[in-house]
């Protein structure tokens, strides 16, 4: 990796009637634009002609052949390279049956269960049947327990490049959760892991999901422009689970209260699919359909 500090508007303009342009603010808008300005378009001249465009175009203006045999070819250009079309990478999730998740209930209100503990029983199976290919991940913001999906370390760890103590528990070099208390490290892990060719799920208090907000906003944009790309391969959908709802707050009240990220994304043109199961069963039954869904969000 090559880290290179410049100052802002370099090669550009020093000054512009007399005010500095090179290294301010300036550089980031429009350092030269009256071009009924004679001096404007004699700066403007003497800053394109800086490049030396004679070296690098011959004279009907195509880039010189020393330069253009420079180009990749094949795979190895980058928009071509798998890894960053990881629709060409990507592996069909195993999933279980969801049905081996049910819980019997023999009369009415004879069971008590929560949504979410059924919900980590069938994650923990996904990881299981996935195990070889290593191609499904789980991110929260710290609160795997707290949303009642603990299931999952019955089969796999959080996984942590920092000191692991005595006190930590289901902490490892390796393991398919990766937890972090800040959502948008959450959601940049997953789109990445997704863009790369895998699968994900992402869960959080649907108090706190509006913190990526924009972020979500951004990745539906994205597929909805990928999808007019005829090379790019369609990718995983991006699977959130949304915990601790407005209509559940017995413990953290109006400090967790803020529904609303399923509206603002209805809005999307991609239109998200949303499933509001309160049953367990239910609950494992609308992620199995999700879960192995191409260019979506869930």
């Amino acid at each position: 990796m090559i880290v290179l500090r410049t100052p802002k508007g370099w090669t550009g303009p020093k000054t512009v009637d007399g005010k500095p342009v090179e290294n301010t603010w300036r550089s980031h808008h429009l350092p030269i634009e009256d071009m009924h300005n004679p001096e404007h378009l004699r700066q403007l001249g003497e800053w394109l002609s800086s490049y030396r465009p004679e070296e690098l175009f011959a004279r009907d203006g195509a880039l010189i052949s020393e330069l253009a045999e420079l180009a990749p070819e094949g795979n190895r250009r980058m928009g071509a390279n798998p890894h960053a079309n990881g629709g060409a990478l990507l592996r069909d999730l195993e999933l279980p049956d969801f049905r081996a998740c049910a819980i019997e209930v023999t009369a009415p209100g004879s069971e008590k269960a929560v949504a979410t503990e059924v919900m980590g029983s069938f994650l923990r199976e996904v990881i299981r049947s996935n195990a070889q290919w290593s191609n499904f991940r789980v991110v929260a913001p710290d609160e795997m327990e707290t949303n009642r999906l603990e299931r999952v370390f019955e089969t796999t760890n959080r996984v942590t490049v920092q000191e692991i103590l005595p006190t930590d528990e289901f902490l490892g070099r390796s393991g398919r959760v990766m937890e972090v208390l800040c959502e948008h490290v959450c959601q940049g892990w997953l789109e990445g892991y997704l863009l790369s060719g895998r699968h994900g799920f992402f869960s959080s208090y649907e108090g706190f999901a509006h913190v990526i907000d924009s972020m979500f906003n951004q990745h539906a944009k994205w597929l909805e422009m990928s999808r007019g790309v005829s090379w790019r391969r369609p990718i995983a959908s991006l699977n959130y689970l949304l915990t601790s709802h407005i209509w559940h707050q017995y413990r953290n009240g109006l400090t967790h209260q803020n529904p609303g990220f399923i509206a603002q994304g209805a809005d999307q043109e991609t239109r998200p699919r949303a499933n509001l199961s309160s049953a367990g069963c239910k609950y494992a039954a609308g992620r199995h359909r999700s879960v192995p869904a191409e260019s979506q969000l869930d």
